[in-house]
């Protein structure tokens, strides 16, 4: 113990009959104005500032300037004074408030150093509020613009691990992460009212609907409304897809157009058939994974044939590589005195419907409609006259999608024109037309024309015989592509 100063804060002691104490007892009370309850006006402040107020108190930043300041190292306490500046000794734990930034330094080590570097453990605290005011119901409250939690490292004494335990009572209460709009509860995660992970969501903060849930005994989730997107997009002229950023998979169903009805028989005398009907358009399915395509798919949709034409093929496919053909139909043959065939099907598994053939002692066959009840209708075929001259009537066309949303086949004609096939009622949820109904013969004149296949898909009828001319065969309906699209 020094029989001069203090043992901690240096204040010079007044010695027994000294003269003049006043001045040891000034020195001690003005380091003790520097000591207790020290705010300093600034830490970075470099140049050493003129007239400045007395008992002011800076600490030197690096690189300080002035005739008094220069002289000082960095982190030196300066006191101003009468005019003149001294240099506070600052002991470690000497805490200071900054003025100009708010900050509570501490004196440690030599140093100044941020309090709260040196806090160490902070136990019980009743509330805590960051930037803003916690209370009783909020005990912690933050209002800022980020946080960040990161692991303690290895190398820093901890593992590299971070995890939040939160826990609650009993399974009956609620453990939860509630996001918020506007004060407005819009989802919530975590165990509310049981032990099962559940995530609501709600429009208005009042109605909350689940969006899904974990079992915790079987790890089996489930969807109360549902999981999944499916985008749908139609082509019915041939075009470019551009395949989703959201989607996992790309399904498809190609349908070629339909063929054309075959032209009807004519002539004086004999037997003379009707044109066959044409063959529904063939349907193949496809699905790929998103990300194998590449990002786009080029489209090409299948017109219907002429009368007697094939229709032609649709084709997805993606940098040139064909990746799946829904075949075109076959054209009706066109009658003969030995008879009318019918256009063959579209290729597919299974193929498509075929349509009908001809024939003299009966009406046309019908378009065909349950060999591939998913598929367009077969057009019917057209009406034939025997050798006596007898005219028949043509054949109806086979329904579209018999099984499925049904589009009807055309009625074949009776000394008439035959009835076009419906397009696919309700194309955003099936695709098939009907085929087209043969024209009916005539026993004078021309025969009467087959008509047109309903999109899509569907087969033309066949024209009916006539005497002068035959019948045309009806054009089949042209082909469609669906692509969905499942994220």
């Amino acid at each position: 113990m020094s029989d001069d100063h203090s043992a901690r804060l240096g204040l010079p002691y007044l010695a027994a009959g000294q003269m003049q104490k006043h001045v040891t007892l000034n020195e001690a009370l003005t380091r003790l104005d520097a000591l207790v309850q020290t705010a300093v006006v600034s830490r970075t402040t470099a140049e050493q500032p003129a007239g400045p107020e007395d008992g002011a108190l800076w600490i030197l930043p690096s690189g300080a300037t002035g005739e008094d300041w220069d002289l000082r190292p960095e982190g030196a306490l300066m006191r101003a004074e009468g005019g003149g500046w001294t240099v506070v000794e600052a002991g470690d734990g000497l805490i200071a408030l900054v003025l100009d930034d708010g900050e509570l330094v501490v004196r440690h080590g030599g140093d100044w150093v941020p309090l709260g570097t040196r806090l160490g453990a902070v136990q019980t605290l009743v509330r805590l509020g960051v930037g803003t005011t916690a209370d009783a119901g909020n005990p912690f409250a933050a209002r800022l613009n980020a946080a960040l939690w990161t692991a303690l490292e290895a190398a820093a004494g901890g593992t590299g691990d971070l995890r939040l335990t939160l826990n609650k009572e009993a399974s009956g209460d609620v453990l939860s992460l509630l996001f918020q709009s506007g004060w407005g509860g819009r989802a919530e995660l975590g165990l509310v009212g049981d032990d099962d992970l559940r995530l609501k969501v709600s429009a208005d903060g009042a109605d909350w609907r689940e969006a899904f849930a974990v079992d915790r005994a079987t790890g089996r989730a489930t969807f109360a409304l549902g999981a999944g997107r499916r985008a749908v997009t139609i082509f019915t002229a041939s075009g470019s897809y551009a395949v989703p950023a959201w989607a996992r998979s790309v399904e498809a169903v190609l349908i070629g157009g339909g063929g054309g009805g075959g032209v009807g028989a004519f002539g004086a005398t004999g037997p003379r058939h009707g044109g066959g009907g044409g063959g529904a358009g063939g349907i193949s399915r496809g699905a790929w994974a998103a990300e194998l395509l590449g990002g786009s798919l080029d489209v090409v949709v299948g017109s219907g044939g002429g009368a007697g034409s094939d229709g032609s093929d649709s084709v997805l496919s993606t940098g040139g590589t064909p990746l799946l053909t829904g075949r075109g139909g076959g054209g009706g043959g066109p009658g003969y005195s030995t008879g009318g065939a019918a256009g063959s099907a579209g290729a597919g598994a299974p193929v498509s419907n075929a349509g009908g053939a001809s024939g003299v002692t009966a009406a046309g066959e019908a378009g065909r409609s349950l060999d591939r009840p998913d598929a367009p209708g077969g057009g019917g075929a057209g009406g034939g006259l025997d050798g006596a001259g007898v005219a028949q009537a043509g054949g109806a066309g086979g329904d579209g999608g018999s099984l499925a949303i049904m589009a009807a086949g055309g009625d074949g004609g009776t000394d008439a024109d035959g009835v076009s096939g419906s397009a696919a009622p309700q194309p955003a949820l099936h695709w098939s037309g009907g085929g087209g109904g043969g024209g009916g013969a005539a026993a004078s004149g021309a025969g009467h024309a087959g008509a047109a296949g309903g999109s899509a898909g569907g087969g033309g009828g066949g024209g009916g015989a006539g005497v002068s001319a035959g019948g045309a065969g009806g054009s089949g309906g042209p082909g469609v592509v669906w692509l969905v699209a499942v994220g």
